[in-house]
């Protein structure tokens, strides 16, 4: 069924913001057949039955391109360590930080998983998304890593979003591989790849490059497999130091390179030639307390297109905004309103490989947010507000 809605300020994300004052969106079905100002509403489209939206902002549905939501357990103690000067490395080091949620999650049953993650994506999904990509990485074993993929495909099922699945294939070294990360690539990672594909539960493929995870060559050898299925890749990279990680997987035409803070400028470079897109992290930086900011200035004078993402996840990142991470982008790093907006709708969805959304245009998805604002840099300036009025997913309006 057609529906019209009425008296918007459509932010198309089209040209910058391309706002729209007195707009209109015909959505047929799950897609948008017509967006515009009201006085140029085509008179086929005058008669269907319409939503006045009383001048409320209407932007694309959010996107978050980065999260780690389906995992076992809390690191609230971890956090007290880091406040008490403990380092990240040292952490995970002391067999804390990821390890400890490896821990927890092969404890849990695939359903106990689902209840947790529910929660989460369902605090994501309140603050205006309508796509969510969901990685792997915390199970380690092939068994549990497909257990936690079984688990992001059950979200989508359950929720009115859109979920993604990435196999962090090669997250961390789990205690019984301890200095022999070549043989968990060829024993855990390749296999559970595999495994997975023939399941159907892999859209994408990451890891983790940095000395406390995977090296350049360990990983190369899972994005080689990964192409060799068709599997597209995208990469945690330069979090900690700058090991060339996003060079490489800009070399593989990766989806993403993620994190960027030790990025130097071969790297946006790198990123620039293969359209890579820089997907920007601050909820980590934030948390963790980091000092090194990843450079902005540098990704944007070379045309690098810029995500953000809650990363949302147990340790380093435990948020479920999308707009508070907007605010933390533009405080922390200085990028501007335009730019988070940007981040999380046209470019969250080129991060994932989809073309279909993060734009109000005909032919998109008709995934929506409707916002208590008048103008899209509200989504910035409000820290920790959350004015979403509605969401319409698929061309379905949110009782």
């Amino acid at each position: 069924m057609s529906i019209l809605l009425t008296n918007a300020t459509l932010a198309t994300m089209t040209d910058c913001y391309g706002l729209i004052e007195g707009g209109a969106v015909v959505m047929d079905g799950e897609s948008i057949v017509w967006a515009g100002a009201m006085a140029s509403l085509p008179a086929a489209y005058g008669d269907l039955p319409g939503t006045d939206l009383g001048g409320r902002l209407v932007t694309p549905a959010l996107i978050d391109c980065h999260t780690h939501i389906v995992f076992g357990g809390d690191r609230a103690a971890e956090f007290e360590m880091r406040l008490n000067g403990a380092s990240y490395e040292e952490v995970a080091r002391a067999g804390g930080g990821i390890l400890s949620t490896v821990k927890a999650t092969r404890a849990a049953s695939e359903d106990e998983l689902l209840v947790s993650a529910l929660a989460r994506a369902d605090q994501i999904i309140a603050g205006g998304a309508g796509t969510i990509e969901v990685k792997s990485g915390y199970g380690l074993t092939v068994a549990d890593e497909l257990k936690m993929l079984r688990v992001a495909r059950r979200i989508g099922q359950l929720r009115p979003v859109t979920v993604l699945t990435t196999h962090l294939a090669a997250h961390a070294v789990p205690p019984e591989y301890k200095g022999r990360a070549d043989d968990y690539v060829s024993e855990v990672a390749l296999p559970s790849l595999h495994a997975a594909h023939a399941e159907g539960l892999i859209d994408a493929v990451d890891a983790f490059c940095e000395r406390i995870a995977f090296s350049v060559a360990q990983v190369e050898r899972l994005f080689v497999a990964a192409q060799n299925l068709g599997l597209p890749v995208k990469l945690h990279a330069e979090q900690l130091s700058d090991l060339k990680g996003a060079v490489m997987a800009a070399r593989f035409g990766a989806l993403s390179a993620d994190h960027l803070e030790y990025l130097a400028q071969d790297g946006v470079d790198a990123l620039a030639a293969s359209g890579s897109v820089a997907v920007i992290l601050p909820g980590a930086f934030y948390t963790l307390r980091e000092t090194q900011m990843p450079p902005i200035a540098a990704l944007r004078a070379a045309g690098v297109p810029m995500a953000l993402a809650t990363d949302c996840n147990p340790g380093s990142s435990p948020i479920t905004s999308l707009t508070l991470t907007m605010n933390m982008a533009c405080t922390l790093f200085r990028m501007t309103p335009l730019e988070a907006l940007q981040g999380t709708t046209i470019h969250a969805a080129r991060a994932l490989g989809l073309t279909d959304r993060g734009t109000i245009a005909p032919g998109q998805r008709a995934d929506l947010a409707v916002w208590e604002a008048r103008h899209p840099a509200e989504l910035s300036y409000r820290i920790g507000a959350t004015p979403l009025y509605q969401r319409i997913f698929g061309g379905r309006l949110d009782a």
